[in-house]
């Protein structure tokens, strides 16, 4: 079983890494295949003899692989198939469904998955939808309530699934894959927008409509508290009312584990209600003499632990719980013995039957893997051991074993995570959780209260851990080969006293720790184009310095692109200080991920066009310098220089006072023109018309038709044009008649939604943009 779960796990990763899917020929020859190995295996199994066993071995493994592979693209087959057609994209379609997820509610409305009913048009049967609260003041009022379970009739406007995708990024794609949601919308104002049936029956409905519930009674209970959406994370599995700044001391302490619907929580839930019908079932003589005790308790608290993983969101490591459960209550029933790691394994093979685009969440691989460690540090070990002991060595085994994994999926692991688990762990599994399932069956303020204030002073040591300066450990994104490197040497150090060299496993994590990626050599400059949708972010980086210039937009007071995009970006890359940051002009979409990124990263001086009262401008202080012509630095023979705007400009609107920034190194040249459009574009050609003619150019203002005018194109002359726009963007970037303008021009053309980020490099190479979407392909990006 262990043999057949690994292969076949292995064969699904395969699958969901692959570019392209393998044609239905490839898929069958790979499932007959993996039948005739099986036959192959089965028939040895009848002889004896140590060859025949490891040959038997390898028979079960390579049919486990060709059928995880074989499984997986035919899974991916199917889903793919249910797309929304490209010429529906943009269309107002009248959709009849069910809401079918937890409404979340933001700043400007609600967002909600809709399981379609009927439609006139070929719409996928679940999308995502936003309902926006008016597309003018005075509509604000007009958004009706939306509740999990109810049928509506709704105008919608629809796009097949896109996302940003950038080095080290999230891929929003293959999140959207994963979800089943195969397109995404927003609600148009429209008099046919209607409720039609407030309940609608079905498990999965009624499900989510008790979900919704209870985050509504602790939100009414602790209207105000700061823990309120911990509690409910806790109860039913809705993380995303948890504060950002929480998650932050989450990460930086190891406990985030402890809000999510853990193994711990749903095993104790299971060993609660196991208890409870053991006892009172030992205490009704004539349901006794039926059936054992042991047993009835077994099944009721496994069916207890399916009632938890449902209300909690059905998410990964409550699946794994809840097969290993089934694995020992069937077990226990049919009185059979059977090994941990054969429960886990036969776990992992159920998980990814169900879902086997599982893989691709950090979930995934953190849950499973800190349930082995469990297990191999818990085997082989000869004596009996104290509590205490046994719970130092259980966390000493999952922090250590983890930090690969950790720095591949998240490039940082804690440092302050034994303490702070040590801490937390007792009091959120224990008191926290138990209080919060309390007051969710049985709504008495007094539970509520209690759970608050036990997780309120949880906080207190742990977030005085998390504000250490020293709490978290952070670095590049590390080569696949270390990590793996690392993941052996840490299970190696993990084995029982009186394995040889168990030293030399932790040295492994050495060159993990102290690894750093290249940088450009002296002389040259490699930039990336950051992917930020319908904005501007790009990172131009030297051998020992590095500059960011505009921070793409704001999406909302709560999120932008400095905190979801750049800074992880610059973490990835192993980026600790910013040597210069460029803030073109005041508009959204280059200067919304600012302050962001002032806050979350040293930065040594800030050059902008922004008015003096800019909150970007009041927290750089005496680091901000306005952005003037003539402004010029070399740095590790790489210049920079500032083109635009002149000193004595009198612009008003910001498009025309956005900095402009030529970088030169190596005889080859990129010019940033952020937002200029033709009035600006004429300054240049008058001011500084011999320092325009660039090998890379960032089009002006995305591409608009107010801007690349003929002159500027030929006095640019690039050889590659990047336009960084957003997937079916409102303002329709670029405009046809500019992309026609630089493509007459012979420019190679590249836009950032089609591309992903591009990177390239100002040397002595040849030049060759590459965008993300090429260097690390996945079958589902574009459909």
């Amino acid at each position: 079983m262990r043999i057949m779960s690994l292969g076949f796990s292995g064969g699904i990763l395969m699958g969901q890494l692959a570019a392209a899917l393998p044609s239905g020929a490839a898929q069958l020859a790979g499932a007959v295949t993996a039948c005739a190995a099986g036959g192959l295996a089965w028939g040895a199994s009848r002889r004896s003899g140590r060859a025949m066993v490891w040959g038997r071995r390898i028979l079960v493994l390579l049919a486990a692989v060709l059928a995880g592979w074989s499984f997986a693209a035919w899974r991916a087959d199917i889903r793919l198939a249910d797309a929304l057609p490209a010429e529906w994209e943009g269309r107002d379609v009248v959709l009849r469904g069910v809401v079918a997820s937890l409404p979340q509610d933001f700043e400007r409305g609600v967002r909600f998955n809709f399981h379609v009913e009927d439609s006139a048009a070929p719409v996928p049967a679940t999308i995502s939808l936003a309902w926006y609260r008016g597309f003018r003041d005075e509509e604000m009022h007009v958004l009706p309530p939306i509740h999990a379970g109810e049928r509506w009739s709704l105008t919608v406007r629809l796009k097949r699934p896109h996302g940003n995708l950038n080095p080290h990024g999230f891929d929003y794609e293959g999140w959207l894959l994963q979800q089943d949601i195969r397109a995404t919308g927003y609600v148009r104002p429209a008099e046919g927008n209607r409720l039609i049936d407030a309940r609608v029956p079905g498990l999965a409905h009624g499900v989510e409509r008790v979900r919704e519930t209870v985050r509504q009674r602790f939100r009414d209970a602790l209207p105000d508290a700061p823990y309120t959406g911990v509690l409910v994370a806790l109860a039913v599995g809705d993380q995303r009312s948890i504060p950002p700044v929480l998650w932050k001391t989450f990460a930086r302490t190891g406990i985030s584990h402890l809000v999510a619907i853990s193994g711990m929580h749903v095993t104790m839930v299971a060993a609660f209600f196991a208890l409870l019908a053991g006892w009172g079932w030992r205490r009704t003589p004539a349901l006794a003499l039926r059936w054992p005790a042991q047993q009835a308790g077994v099944l009721a608290g496994f069916a207890a632990a399916l009632v938890y993983c449902l209300l909690a969101g059905w998410g990964v490591p409550a699946q794994r719980t809840l097969y290993m459960l089934a694995c020992v209550a069937l077990a226990l029933v049919l009185r059979l013995e059977t090994a941990p790691s054969r429960v886990l394994a036969l776990a992992l093979m159920v998980v990814l039957l169900l879902d086997p685009w599982a893989v691709t969440a950090a979930g995934f691989w953190l849950s499973f893997g800190a349930v082995a460690l469990l297990f191999l540090v818990g085997s082989g070990r000869i004596g009996r051991e104290g509590w205490l002991h046994t719970a130092v060595r259980t966390q000493w085994a999952v922090t250590l074993g983890l930090i690969p994994a950790l720095l591949v999926l998240f490039q940082q692991f804690s440092l302050v995570s034994p303490l702070a688990n040590a801490i937390a762990i007792p009091l959120v599994s224990f008191v926290v959780t138990p209080l919060a399932l309390l007051f969710a069956i049985v709504p008495i303020q007094m539970f509520a209260d209690l759970a608050h204030g036990a997780f309120a002073l949880t906080m207190l040591p742990v977030g005085w851990l998390g504000d250490l300066p020293w709490a978290a450990w952070h670095q590049a994104a590390p080569p696949p080969e270390l990590a793996a490197l690392a993941t052996l040497g840490c299970l190696w150090a993990l084995l029982p006293r009186g394995t040889p060299a168990r030293w030399v496993g932790l040295a492994t994590l050495l060159p993990l720790v102290l690894w750093t990626p290249p940088r450009p050599p002296a002389g040259e400059a490699r930039v990336t184009v950051l992917d930020v949708g319908q904005g501007l972010a790009v990172h131009v980086q030297t051998a020992a310095h590095d500059l960011i210039y505009d921070t793409g937009p704001a999406f909302s007071a709560d999120a932008n692109s400095g905190e979801r995009i750049l800074l992880p970006y610059l973490r990835a890359a192993g980026v600790r200080r910013l040597h210069a940051l460029v803030v073109t002009h005041q508009d959204n979409d280059h200067a919304g991920g600012a302050e962001a990124v002032l806050e979350g990263i040293a930065v040594e001086r800030v050059r902008s066009s922004l008015p003096e009262n800019h909150p970007v401008r009041l927290i750089a202080g005496p680091r901000d310098t306005p952005c003037v012509t003539g402004q010029a630095w070399e740095w590790d023979g790489v210049r920079f220089a500032m083109l635009h705007p002149a000193a004595d400009s009198t612009a008003v609107r910001p498009n025309d006072q956005a900095c402009v920034l030529r970088v030169e190194a190596a005889g080859r040249s990129l010019l940033l023109t952020s937002d200029i459009e033709a009035e600006s574009e004429a300054s240049l050609l008058q001011r500084s018309a011999g320092d325009l003619a660039s090998d890379v150019l960032v089009a002006p203002h995305h591409g608009s038709r107010t801007s690349s005018t003929p002159a500027f194109i030929a006095a640019t002359a690039p050889r590659w044009v990047i336009f960084p726009v957003g997937y079916r963007n409102r303002f329709r970037h670029p405009n046809p008649a500019v992309w026609a303008r630089w493509h007459a021009s012979g420019a190679g053309l590249l836009r950032t939604d089609a591309a992903g980020a591009v990177r390239f490099q100002l040397g002595a190479a040849e030049l060759q943009p590459e965008g993300e979407r090429a260097r690390q392909p996945r079958y589902w990006h574009g459909r």
